[in-house]
């Protein structure tokens, strides 16, 4: 069956990650001996930038792409922050490409770049993206860029995956008694222990709700992005024509969004139930106004700057910055989204 080429039935799911992402082989590129970490807490508060902080010094930013809305606010957020800063910022869109962010550190060593954010989609090419650039400071945004960035910064992956799956099945108890038909887990392996942990902690947090995932209705699909959802989700749907209720376990609200267009597209849109993860404003009229749509963790990429600039900032003064510098998810639905995004109103 062709559905059989594109989606494969797991038979393991990973119960045991570990509660955060941690860089491997982390070290300082700010001086010569190996500062001892500081300790890491399970998130870092947003903080206001000190106006003029970082007079005089050359920053680097890689987007991983603008024209993804939760990364263009990512960007928006940075670029703010900088400016407050007093920084020179160096923008690049990588536009998802590892090429072209190969090409962004490049032209960094050329303008003297003095320490770089780096939301690079392609885990695997970090190290060389790395080597490529300027050997200074680096902070990795949501995707580890290991093995010499400074710091992590962004999701605590498995914790926001499972509030993530905690919500759905807080839904799925109330509305079937944790009974359904099919589950489709729309991962991104690309991106490699990100999606181990975020798709694993939502799955940990289902099944701390429902019990145990039966293995025989999960279905893995490859989709990082809302066309590749949206196709490989319309495939999934036509090969499971009697199932009537089918979860759906995802990386990001774009997965989301393609898998609940695949559905609307083929008449099933009643038939599909789901949670995001961002609760940026593509998520908002989904939770305000879809029943079937539990709700999102919320990563405030509107606020990344707040950690991204001030914490390069002290790497590159030379400050000991922790190597995990975590959001604070919140589990937002229709009953609280008004206090985190009032605008989601005018939905």
């Amino acid at each position: 069956m062709e559905f059989n080429k594109k989606i494969k039935r797991n038979t393991t799911i990973a119960l045991a990650l570990t509660a955060l992402v941690m860089p491997i082989g982390i070290t300082s590129s700010v001086a010569a001996a190996k500062p001892k970490p500081l300790i890491n807490t399970e998130y870092v508060e947003f903080e206001k930038v000190v106006k003029n902080s970082g007079k005089g010094l050359k920053l680097g930013y890689i987007s991983l792409g603008d024209a993804v809305p939760f990364v263009k606010l990512v960007s928006d957020s940075i670029k703010k922050q900088a400016k407050i800063a007093g920084v020179k910022l160096e923008f690049c869109d990588s536009k998802i490409d590892d090429a072209k962010a190969l090409e962004c550190v490049q032209a960094f060593k050329v303008k003297g770049v003095q320490g770089y954010l780096n939301f690079n989609l392609g885990a695997a090419a970090g190290p060389a993206i790395y080597a490529a650039g300027p050997q200074v400071p680096v902070i990795a945004i949501d995707i580890n860029q290991t093995p010499k960035q400074t710091s992590f910064m962004g999701a605590n992956n498995n914790r926001a995956g499972v509030i993530t799956g905690t919500g759905l099945g807080n839904l799925i108890k109330k509305k079937f008694d944790c009974k359904y038909d099919a589950i489709l887990a729309l991962e991104s392996p690309g991106v490699g222990a990100v999606n181990e942990a975020r798709i694993g902690g939502v799955k940990q947090g289902f099944a701390a709700v429902c019990g145990a995932i039966d293995l025989k209705k999960l279905y893995t699909i490859d989709s990082s992005f809302i066309e590749q959802a949206q196709a490989s989700t319309k495939d999934a749907l036509t090969a499971l024509p009697n199932a009537k209720t089918v979860l759906v376990f995802a990386m990001n609200d774009d997965s989301v969004l393609g898998a609940f267009k695949a559905a609307e597209q083929l008449g099933r849109d009643k038939d599909m139930y789901g949670a995001g993860q961002g609760a940026d404003p593509t998520s908002w009229c989904q939770i305000m106004n879809n029943p079937n749509w539990a709700g999102d963790t919320a990563y405030f990429p509107e606020h990344y700057g707040e950690i991204g600039i001030p914490y390069l900032i002290k790497a590159v003064k030379k400050i000991q910055i922790p190597t995990l510098l975590a959001i604070n998810h919140v589990w937002i639905d229709k009953s609280n989204i008004m206090k985190y995004y009032p605008k989601a109103a005018d939905c």
